[in-house]
């Protein structure tokens, strides 16, 4: 079919409803995705697009030394390492047999590494383009580097996290519940980790010692799997996320529950058409701002909420159209970015709830996005199987 008549089938085409995964979904893509819903693809306002994986790009990390150079991870069952100035390729990080999911660099971008689903995990020396280590976990949920070593943790879904000396690979294990680590976090001070776990526990681990510092369970945990976890500043509030639709406060060091942030539903959109799906909702990101005592929870129906955590109250909810994959505080303002299924990347004014601005590019939902120290640019990942980095500085900020 030429892509007139592909763009006249396009017309009743339900986005939302569109898995990524439909066995058609590439009959639609012309060389130049003309036929793709208006919206989509009509504005491009990226500065460079990376286009060498052949599937949906599920992560991102930028270099946090230089913030020069993006890794990318992809179903395609690989990662690259390319400059974000032009898009060019430094080096492929080869070798892995299934999808990427995981991908990021040491805390002085000496290293990267690259986890795929099927628990294979490699690390390359940057500067020499070599891989220095590699080891097979259970399949991997999540990998994280550590703040200040040459350290590596990651959570698979046997409930087991693991840690690693790069490149000498010395490891030590931290037995979970027998359900997956779903999600982690290495606290700033280098010395404990959160772990979230798929049966609603939340453990506070000690690295050094390989014992949990603290569990929170039943009440005090989540009813359904955690989905995210983060912290502040200086570690001493940590947030979780679950299925359940909370975002839980808890005090680090003492291991209690501070307060449960709750959102009512926003009405199903009677469009839809699948009752089911339309009812469905989760935290999907949160995040601390570094410069107000606020909060950000992104929720899978769409809402950005703000919490106060002075009054431990809600201070906006910003309305997404589709769901929210990913949020990110800027890391010096009051400035939340949110990344969601429609393709869009969006900053908004914390203090006020407004929308700041809006960037486009992407024909297929953003799966991740990074955003660089000064927040002059943004590097997102997308179904279409393609990066894109976008400018977003202004001048009045």
């Amino acid at each position: 079919p030429s892509a007139d008549d592909l763009a006249d089938e396009m017309e009743d085409v339900d986005f939302d409803d569109e898995g990524a995964e439909e066995p058609d979904a590439e009959a639609w893509e012309t060389e130049d995705d003309e036929g793709v819903e208006d919206g989509m693809e009509a504005q491009d306002d990226s500065e460079v697009t990376f286009s060498l994986h052949s599937a949906s790009v599920f992560c991102v990390s930028l270099d946090p030394k230089t913030n020069t150079l993006a890794v990318t991870g992809g179903e395609d069952d690989k990662a690259f390492v390319w400059r974000v100035s032009d898009g060019e390729l430094l080096f492929e990080c080869s070798g892995h047999k299934d999808s990427v999911t995981c991908a990021g660099f040491s805390h002085d971008s000496v290293f990267v590494a690259t986890g795929d689903m099927s628990g294979l995990i490699k690390v390359w020396r940057v500067e020499a383009k070599e891989e220095v280590w590699s080891f097979e976990v259970g399949d991997l949920e999540w990998m994280e580097w550590h703040p200040q070593a040459h350290v590596l943790l990651a959570g698979t879904a046997d409930g087991n996290s693991w840690m690693w000396k790069i490149p000498s690979g010395d490891c030590k294990t931290f037995q979970g519940p027998a359900c997956p680590a779903t999600c982690g976090r290495i606290l700033p001070d280098g010395k404990r980790a959160v772990v979230g776990y798929e049966d609603g526990t939340m453990r506070i681990w000690d690295l050094k010692q390989g014992t949990s510092l603290h569990v929170l369970k039943g009440q005090d945990g989540h009813q359904d799997p955690l989905t995210c976890v983060a912290s502040n500043q200086d570690g001493s509030l940590i947030m979780t996320g679950s299925v359940d639709c909370h975002a839980k406060l808890v005090n680090s060091a003492t291991g209690k529950v501070v307060c449960v942030f709750k959102i009512e539903s926003v009405a199903p959109k009677a469009s839809t058409g699948q009752g089911e799906e339309a009812e469905s909702n989760s935290v999907e990101s949160l995040g601390f701002c570094n410069v107000m005592p606020l909060a950000a929870v992104g929720y899978l129906d769409g809402t950005l909420a703000i919490y106060d955590l002075s009054t431990q109250s809600l201070r906006h909810k910003c309305q997404h159209e589709s769901g929210i994959v990913q949020l990110l505080w800027e890391e010096s303002s009051a400035v939340v970015y949110t990344c969601s299924l429609d393709g869009a990347v969006r900053l908004w004014d914390a203090r006020s709830g407004k929308m700041i601005s809006e960037y486009r590019g992407h024909s297929a939902e953003i799966l991740d996005f990074a955003v660089n120290k000064d927040a002059s640019i943004v590097v997102t990942t997308s179904g279409d199987h393609q990066a894109k980095v976008f400018c977003v500085q202004r001048p009045d900020r």
